[in-house]
C-alpha cells in the first residue's frame, strides 16, 4: 500500500510550476517522469528537483509521489523522522 505525498502533491517533484506548460503538458498525458527529469537535466535556470519527502532530492524511494508502506520504520528512508514522511 502506498500513500499521496502532499508535499509534491503527488508529482514526485518540487517547484514542478517551474516547468514550461508545453512540458507539463506532456508529463500530465503520459505521466512519464523523465519528461521533466530529462526538460531539468537540459536547463540551470531552475529551481526544480525531486521531492524531498518521497524522494531524497535526487531520486524517488520508490513510486514518485508515493510513499511506499513498506518503507516506513526504523531502518527505512524516514528513520530520521520515526519513520513517517515530513508530510504527515
Amino acid at each position: 500500500m502506498s500513500y499521496h505525498c502532499t508535499r509534491c502533491d503527488g508529482t514526485g517533484f518540487l517547484n514542478i510550476d517551474q516547468v514550461p506548460n508545453s512540458i507539463r503538458k506532456i508529463f500530465d498525458a503520459s505521466g512519464e517522469h523523465f519528461v521533466v527529469t530529462a526538460w531539468m537535466e537540459s536547463r540551470d535556470d531552475h529551481d526544480v528537483s525531486v521531492c524531498d519527502c518521497c524522494g531524497n532530492g535526487e531520486a524517488w524511494y520508490g513510486e514518485p509521489g508515493e510513499h511506499a508502506a513498506s518503507d516506513h520504520g526504523k531502518d527505512g528512508p524516514y528513520a530520521y523522522n520515526g519513520g513517517l514522511p515530513e508530510c504527515w
